[in-house]
């Protein structure tokens, strides 16, 4: 099995990020976790991958997990400005949603927004990263 690159986990709370790369890192499917504590840092995160001597600490994301409910930027913050960012260098990026929310407005929001691909309730499950692998990377 292929392994990606990169996770980014966009999330504020310690325990499901801690969690998140436990799981993660059982699977074996990835090379490097890094951890976004909000959607500022997140895109903080991703202008870095962009810039030639910082390839090695920031790599550009192959999956992206960003919650919705955080402080500073919150996941549908961090969307809108994500969809600023150069079409080319987002085209290879899958966008989840891992959220804890259960309205179904988080969701027929989320949905509808071109960059976001899936749409999951946490925990993060063996079951949901073979299910997004399959689907997006494997096929």
């Amino acid at each position: 099995m292929k392994k990606l690159n990169s996770i980014l986990l966009v999330d504020d709370n310690p325990a499901e990020n801690y969690y998140n790369k436990f799981i993660i890192n059982e699977l074996c499917f990835c090379n490097q976790i890094k951890v976004a504590g909000n959607g500022l840092e997140a895109l903080k995160y991703l202008q870095k991958t962009t810039e030639q001597n910082q390839a090695a600490s920031f790599p550009r994301p192959d999956l992206i997990f960003l919650d919705i409910n955080m402080p500073c930027m919150n996941g549908y913050e961090f969307l809108e400005e994500y969809k600023k960012l150069d079409p080319e260098f987002k085209s290879k990026i899958i966008i989840v949603m891992l959220v804890n929310s259960f309205d179904p407005d988080d969701r027929a929001k989320a949905l509808q927004t071109k960059e976001v691909k899936e749409f999951f309730y946490k925990p993060l499950t063996h079951e949901l990263i073979h299910q997004l692998l399959t689907k997006h990377f494997y096929n």
